[in-house]
C-alpha cells in the first residue's frame, strides 16, 4: 500500500500572509495581472488584493475559483513556500492521512483543515471544518461553487442554510448530501462550535 504520509510532520497554522504571498507568485508566474484574475475568476479585484496583501481569508469557493482560473490545484494555494504539491494523484493509488497531522487554515467564519493538501489532482476536495459562526449575518455572501458536497457533523450540531431559504439541521453523526452550486452556509446550533467533516466536488 502507498500512503502520503510521511514521518510524523507536526501541524500548523497556514496564515493568510502565506496564502496571500503564495497566491501572488503564483499569479505572476501564470502572467496574470490582478485585473485578468479577477475576469477569470469571477473574484473581484478588491478581494484579490485584500487576500494577498493578507487582509481577508479565503473562503472554499473563493479558493476553488481562483485555482480553477490559475490552472492549479487547491493544494498550490496552500503551500507556504514556492513549490508545487509534492503528489500528483493516480490511478491505483491510496493515501492516508491523520486530521492532527494537517495544517490548519482559519478564515471568517471557519477554521479548516483541507486534507490531502499536498496532494494535487484530486477529485474531491476533503475538509474537516470548526463552525463558529451562528448567524447567517455573519457571512458578506452565501459560499456557492459548480458540483457536489457531502456533510457529515462529527461533533455539535449545525443548521445548513441555503440562499432560497431552506434549511436543514444536522446532530452529531448525521449527514447530508446537497447541490453545492445553490448558496449555502453552515452555522453552528449547539453550545460549542461545531466540527464537520465536508466533501466537495471539484468536476
Amino acid at each position: 500500500m502507498t500512503t502520503g504520509v510521511k514521518g510524523s510532520p507536526q501541524p500548523g497554522i497556514v496564515s493568510k500572509d502565506a496564502v496571500g504571498a503564495r497566491l501572488r507568485a503564483l499569479r505572476k508566474s501564470k502572467g496574470f495581472t490582478l485585473k485578468r484574475l479577477s475576469e477569470a475568476s469571477g473574484v473581484p479585484v478588491s478581494t484579490l488584493s485584500k487576500i494577498e496583501l493578507a487582509q481577508t481569508a479565503l473562503s472554499y469557493d473563493k479558493f476553488r475559483a481562483v485555482a480553477q482560473a490559475l490552472e492549479v490545484d487547491i493544494a498550490e494555494l496552500l503551500q507556504a513556500k514556492n513549490h508545487q504539491a509534492e503528489q500528483a494523484f493516480g490511478s491505483g493509488l491510496v493515501l492516508k492521512a491523520s486530521i492532527v497531522e494537517h495544517d490548519e487554515y482559519t478564515s471568517d467564519n471557519y477554521q479548516h483543515k483541507f486534507l490531502f493538501s499536498e496532494t494535487r489532482g484530486k477529485d474531491m476536495t476533503p475538509i474537516v471544518a470548526t463552525v463558529n459562526s451562528r448567524e447567517v449575518n455573519d457571512f458578506s455572501e452565501f459560499i456557492k461553487h459548480p458540483g457536489q458536497e457531502f456533510a457529515l457533523v462529527l461533533a455539535g450540531a449545525v443548521r445548513i442554510l441555503f440562499e432560497d431559504g431552506t434549511s436543514i439541521h444536522l446532530k452529531r453523526n448525521e449527514a447530508a448530501y446537497f447541490d453545492s452550486s445553490v448558496g449555502h452556509v453552515y452555522l453552528s446550533s449547539s453550545k460549542t462550535p461545531a466540527r464537520v467533516l465536508a466533501v466537495c466536488s471539484d468536476r
